[in-house]
């Protein structure tokens, strides 16, 4: 993870992102976002990516307070933190998790 003294470097920023409660999966097959209800977002907010050290950061924020919904930490890609779905370019899944790592 990063060090103290890093500073954080803003990657990229998308003011209008949904996020959805993906369904467990049936079996090991890719996700497909045809599975989701993709009228209905359960969350919808930015995203930014920033980076620190040689960790990037995939921040959900609340568009008008900045608060943190929620992050995934991305210290390798492709890898646990980042999946592509199966059935789309515009859609991805993403593993967040709190300060405890749950």
């Amino acid at each position: 993870m990063a060090t103290e003294g890093e500073y954080e470097s803003v990657l990229c920023v998308k003011p209008d992102v949904n996020v959805y409660r993906i369904p467990p999966r049936a079996s090991n097959r890719g996700v497909r976002a045809a599975d989701w209800k993709l009228d209905a977002p359960d969350w919808t907010g930015r995203m930014r990516v920033t980076a620190r050290g040689k960790v990037a950061y995939v921040k959900l924020e609340d568009k008008i307070s900045g608060e943190l919904f929620a992050q995934a930490p991305v210290e390798e890609y492709p890898g646990i933190a980042v999946e592509t779905v199966s059935d789309s370019s515009r859609y991805f899944v993403l593993r967040i998790q709190d300060d405890g790592g749950q």
